[in-house]
């Protein structure tokens, strides 16, 4: 199973058997995100700069345009339910379906019609805003959960004819959003503004902070057979998550309605100020949990075999506690960015 990883110019397929690289054909310039397609194997969707959205269905190995060119691509999520459905967020915030594969698009209702959307700012570039991270029901084709950074987290239970707007209580600035196959109804959010749960799809929320010490949450993830045990990423604020040379990035982990546990067996400690921090990575589960690591790097709970030491992964098969030697969780900690990568950084990875 190949694992993708976007930099800032390029998708570099990595062969976690072999350890081996090599630079993908044909997606464009600037890729923004990638994602596997959950029920294709072999399929993948990657979001450019400017350039629109991309598919591979030879597990990154070549792409192809399948529109969308001239918008600013910010996430992409295929359905874990219709393998033909995938979506899209882009900046300014829209959300954009296609229902054949990418053959063609249809834009949702619009979301700047919500009540809150002249709240709506990204802080790097006020005058704006975007849509971070889609995730979709692992049951139901219809429902989505969008997240507007910064500024709310929006829902549709339509296919996005109708969106909800923020509720009371919720997360302001969501930054990832995991939803398990096995507690459909259950929400774990990720972001700015600390950490967020939910058990009824997001009507209401709360925010369990025992055992965190820093409340900057980038990623977050479930064990992908276990519900109830959840890890996530976070920092100390956004420059220690993003800017190279203030990494603080650290793991922590929960379990049912205990406190959060600092993960350390096996965890790097800070990046060199040498190196830079802005890199994510990611890899799949069939049912679509994700998990998370450090600064800005991202990974995802699942299926992936074998040691690369070519790319430096953390693994643990025990929900991140400690971190081992075999499958199930993968990362690239804070202290490993900037030695991949024509760039020196890694962007954004999946694995298909």
């Amino acid at each position: 199973m190949p694992i993708l990883v976007a930099t800032e110019r390029e998708v570099v397929v990595i062969d976690v058997e072999r350890g081996t690289s090599e630079s993908a054909q044909g997606n464009g310039d600037r890729p923004t995100c990638l994602a596997a397609a959950p029920l294709v194997p072999g399929r993948a969707w990657c979001g450019t700069h400017r350039a629109g959205v991309f598919r591979s269905d030879d597990g990154g190995r070549s792409w192809r345009a399948v529109g969308l060119a001239g918008r600013l691509i910010m996430s992409v999520t295929p359905s874990r339910v219709d393998p033909n459905v995938v979506w899209v967020g882009t900046e300014p915030s829209e959300v954009w379906r296609s229902g054949n594969a990418g053959t063609t698009w249809e834009p949702t209702s619009r979301l700047e019609t919500l009540p809150s959307s002249s709240e709506w700012s990204f802080p790097p570039r006020p005058d704006t805003h975007h849509v971070r991270w889609i995730a979709s029901h692992p049951v139901d084709p219809n429902r989505l959960w969008v997240a507007i950074e910064a500024g709310a987290l929006v829902s549709t239970i339509d296919g996005g004819r109708t969106w909800r707007d923020r509720v009371p209580g919720g997360p302001w600035d969501t930054h990832e959003l995991a939803v398990h196959h096995k507690a459909p109804d259950t929400l774990r959010a990720s972001a700015g503004d600390g950490y967020f749960e939910s058990d009824d799809g997001g009507s209401t929320w709360r925010s369990p902070s025992t055992g965190l010490d820093v409340g900057y949450l980038r990623s977050v993830a479930i064990d992908p057979e276990q519900p109830e045990i959840v890890v996530i990423s976070a920092a100390s604020g956004p420059y220690s998550a993003y800017v190279a040379g203030r990494s603080d990035g650290r793991l922590y982990r929960r379990l049912a309605r205990g406190p959060w546990e600092r993960i350390r067996d096996g965890w790097p400690g800070k990046p060199a100020p040498s190196r830079r921090c802005s890199a994510q990575a990611r890899s799949p589960a069939s049912s679509g949990p994700r998990t998370s690591a450090a600064c800005t790097v991202r990974m995802t709970a699942g299926r992936v075999g074998g040691a690369s030491s070519a790319i430096r992964l953390r693994r643990s098969t025990c929900a991140a506690s400690p971190w081992c030697g075999n499958q199930a969780l993968h990362v690239v900690p804070g202290s490993e960015l900037g030695r991949h990568g024509r760039n020196g950084s890694w962007h954004s990875a999946d694995a298909v």
